[in-house]
């Protein structure tokens, strides 16, 4: 078979060439039986739906790139680490002459949630990109699976394996930065360790993570939590908890939950910086001394990790982004997968375990 156009898929459904088009732009002027015929029909022959950028004034090209993120739009401009990757993807996009548009996906908190997918998939057919930077979003996401489709470029922060040549990796050892920062807390003597992870699920009241939990963890933390449990070792007293999305507020929760408990650990280790800082506060509002009576380390290194002494995995935020915008923009960069460099900065933070 040829280029399958609408035409075709119409041609097959046994439809309009209109109604086709429906199915992708206005889902809501046909019944669920009709929209199920036409995209089960488009599917089977490979249709990934109308090329948003073909009805551009650019000889087919958007001129923009777009960065998909599962968290609410504000995030990327309030989440530190979110807003050094995006100046650094921001400098490169600016040296290329090319836009760059912010997708804000749901995180698919309800992997069965067909609506939430569905919604998902049809932001991601809509948008009118060249190419997509993949920010910390599930490898079976059904943004990333439409992308893949329409084959766009893609560049990820996560590590799926093996790609091809339009998909592209800039990441770090996450696990390997995490366990760094579990061998320091033993070699400290901790041997009662909290960690603060993220979620997909939100809740006023943290709760502990499960094995069966590990799934709706955000992509990073997984390999994060793994990395510390594995550094401090069976005979230490672990509890890992989550309140839900990375933020200050999650970290004073969890932290609170962890310090009320009868069994106090002796130190707490959250998977981001924004979280230790939640964590310190409900340390200090309990009256701990942090780095005598309550060791806490974090992970990025964002700039306000030093003011408060914190020990964090540093990682080089603002690299990734521009190195994530040139694998997508500069055609002379022949690298399609880079591991960077992280460093464990111990600051007054951390300190020997107390009895």
């Amino acid at each position: 078979m040829g280029r399958v156009t609408l035409r075709t898929v119409a041609q097959e459904a046994g439809v309009s060439v209109s109604t086709v088009s429906n199915a992708y732009n206005k889902p809501d002027q046909l019944s669920a039986e009709v929209r199920t015929r036409v995209l089960d029909t488009a599917k089977r022959l490979g249709y990934a739906g109308p090329d948003p950028a073909a009805r551009s004034l650019r000889s087919q090209r958007a001129g923009a790139i777009g960065l998909l993120l599962t968290e609410r739009l504000s995030y990327a401009f309030s989440d530190p680490y979110s807003v050094g990757m995006l100046a650094g993807l921001a400098e490169v996009a600016e040296e290329h002459r090319t836009g760059l548009l912010l997708i804000p996906l749901p995180s698919l908190a309800d992997p069965q949630d067909e609506e939430e997918a569905r919604l998902a998939a049809d932001t991601m057919r809509q948008a009118v990109v060249d190419g997509v930077v993949a920010y910390c979003v599930d490898e079976d996401h059904p943004a990333r699976t439409v992308a893949i489709e329409r084959g766009l470029p893609m560049v990820s922060t996560i590590d799926i394996g093996p790609g091809d040549e339009r998909h592209g990796f800039v990441l770090i050892d996450e696990y390997g930065a995490a366990y760094a920062v579990g061998r320091h807390l033993a070699d400290l003597g901790h041997r009662r360790v909290g960690i603060i992870v993220d979620s997909r699920h939100h809740t006023e009241r943290p709760e502990v993570v499960r094995p069966e939990d590990e799934g709706d963890l955000y992509v990073d933390s997984r390999p994060r939590l793994r990395g510390i449990r594995d550094a401090l070792g069976d005979d230490a007293v672990v509890t890992a908890v989550y309140a839900g999305h990375n933020s200050h507020d999650a970290g004073v929760r969890s932290a609170a939950f962890l310090l009320d408990r009868r069994e106090r650990p002796t130190a707490i280790a959250a998977v981001s910086d924004v979280m230790a800082f939640g964590a310190i506060e409900a340390a200090t509002q309990r009256g701990l001394v942090i780095g005598r009576d309550l060791s806490v380390t974090g992970f990025d290194d964002v700039p306000a990790a030093a003011q408060v002494g914190l020990t964090t995995v540093r990682q080089p935020i603002a690299e990734k982004g521009r190195l994530l915008g040139r694998m997508l923009l500069d055609p002379t960069f022949s690298e399609r997968r880079l591991v960077l460099d992280t460093e464990l900065v111990v600051r007054s933070s951390t300190g020997p375990a107390t009895p």
